[in-house]
């Protein structure tokens, strides 16, 4: 199994994102991940799925040991008593005593980040919670973060995709050790007709949106979770370890001219795939 190592903990690279996933729908696409051998699975209180993601995990044939459950706080979870009730509800309804890792959803400026970050070490120190961490945190806020979490921040998940740069954060997390967990990885499908991914594509004989995974995939501490459904789009996101991009193509990715980014922008809103 390909992991990516940081502060020691060893995390699946390409996991399943479960934004705008409900009912049957979510219940299948984890099943099928599950099936594929992905060993990575994201979720979050607003996200209302937390009970579907829980029935396919208990119900397929894979060791809950062997997965990586994410889930996050929820805007009202933040206050100290929040946070310890909201993810005991959480592991209720995921059917499990424990969750690989908790994440703060967004920044909160009504609850001290203190507050919150204590009672998610608790959590930590009870065997409920694995490893805590952050989502949609700039370098600033991250910095804080880990100034206040005795069990250190394992990541910051945040929008990250060849139109959406993260420089800053990704070189922060590099010299801290923290991941950078990437989520919509494809722009929302914006990705998925883009001139430079399919040239790139063509001489691996893969796909704008595999090509767009391997480039975020080869860059260290990067892990993503994009989101798809049908078998052949959650076989072909983890079908990307069998081949190497070039440092020219990578960086042919990473810096998109200004009418590509646009277009991959306009194709992002046109198409509302949702890979978040």
């Amino acid at each position: 199994m390909h992991t990516t190592t940081a502060g020691g903990v060893d995390v699946p690279p390409v996991g399943l994102g479960t934004w705008r996933l409900t009912g049957e729908q979510c219940r299948n696409a984890v099943r099928t991940a599950l099936e594929l051998g992905y060993r990575h699975l994201d979720t979050a209180q607003e996200y209302g799925n937390e009970r579907q993601v829980g029935s396919a995990l208990r119900n397929s044939d894979v060791d809950r040991e062997e997965v990586f459950v994410t889930t996050k706080l929820g805007g009202d979870s933040r206050g100290y008593d929040d946070v310890r009730r909201s993810t005991e509800e959480s592991l209720a309804k995921l059917g499990t005593s424990y969750v690989d890792l908790l994440l703060i959803h967004w920044p909160n400026v009504r609850t001290p980040l203190r507050e919150t970050l204590a009672a998610m070490n608790e959590l930590v120190d009870e065997g409920r919670v694995r490893h805590v961490g952050v989502s949609n945190f700039g370098v600033d806020q991250l910095a804080r973060a880990r100034t206040l979490s005795e069990h250190g921040i394992l990541t910051d998940q945040v929008q990250y995709n060849p139109y959406w740069s993260q420089t800053e954060l990704l070189d922060y997390c590099r010299i801290h050790d923290v991941v950078l967990t990437a989520y919509s990885p494809l722009a929302h499908g914006g990705v998925l007709r883009d001139p430079v991914l399919e040239s790139i594509g063509s001489r691996y004989d893969k796909s704008p949106a595999q090509i767009a995974l391997r480039w975020l995939l080869q860059q260290p501490n990067v892990v993503t979770v994009p989101k798809a459904t049908g078998r052949e789009h959650l076989a072909a996101n983890v079908d990307v370890f069998d081949f190497t991009l070039t440092d020219g193509e990578m960086a042919r990715i990473r810096q998109p001219s200004k009418p590509r980014a646009i277009a991959g922008f306009v194709r992002s809103r046109l198409g509302e795939l949702g890979c978040r």
